[in-house]
């Protein structure tokens, strides 16, 4: 009888350590140094590019996600994309558009990025603005994420310019739960207007 005691107990405590770690690690999993976040009408809904003998339709979202996503990790180390239980130091809200001009053979992007921290206290807003001679016929791929990239790497520049966001993201100190930014506050961002074929 004791000896079964003894090994409910051991076994009691082993599921306790185990608990305490994927504790801890969904923890730090949770939380990252600075969110991301983009639209999904920016995943869902193509914008056209036009030209009188070629359309060009996209998505914006994958596109700027990737290209931003090695942008901010290279900057601030830790940057994961905005889910529901995820929270951060600082939530960045990332709203590309893109425009090609026929007639000069212009690839004109910007990107605008609302950062914000705790309950929606605004940091900042920064953008981003990129011009890249093209063709929207020929390595029409290459062109776009070019004019992405130099418009995040504006953006970039700029948050980094920011001598308030660089504290506030260099800071050691773990953030209490009023100053974590929850990725749950997306869902109080103003509506922007609706950009159905282009800006």
């Amino acid at each position: 009888m004791k000896l079964n005691v003894i090994k409910l107990i051991t076994l009691l405590a082993m599921g306790a350590s185990i608990n305490t770690y994927a504790a801890a690690e969904v923890d730090r999993q949770s939380s990252s140094k600075l969110l991301m976040y983009i639209q999904p009408v920016d995943y869902t809904n193509p914008i056209k590019l036009w030209h009188p003998y070629h359309d060009y339709w996209l998505y914006q979202g994958p596109i700027v996600e990737k290209l931003a996503m090695a942008k901010l990790s290279d900057a601030y180390g830790d940057v994961a994309m905005c889910e529901v239980n995820q929270s951060g130091k600082a939530l960045v809200w990332l709203q590309p558009k893109l425009f090609y001009n026929p007639q000069v053979q212009l690839f004109y992007g910007e990107v605008t990025a609302e950062v914000y921290k705790g309950i929606g206290e605004h940091l900042g807003e920064y953008v981003g603005k990129s011009q890249v001679r093209g063709f929207l016929s020929m390595q029409t791929e290459a062109s776009i994420e070019e004019a992405y990239a130099v418009a995040i790497a504006d953006v970039v520049a700029k948050m980094q310019a920011d001598a308030a966001l660089q504290a506030r993201m260099s800071s050691q100190a773990q953030s209490s739960s009023a100053e974590s930014t929850p990725c749950g506050m997306v869902t109080l961002f103003p509506t922007k207007k609706i950009r159905a074929m282009s800006f």
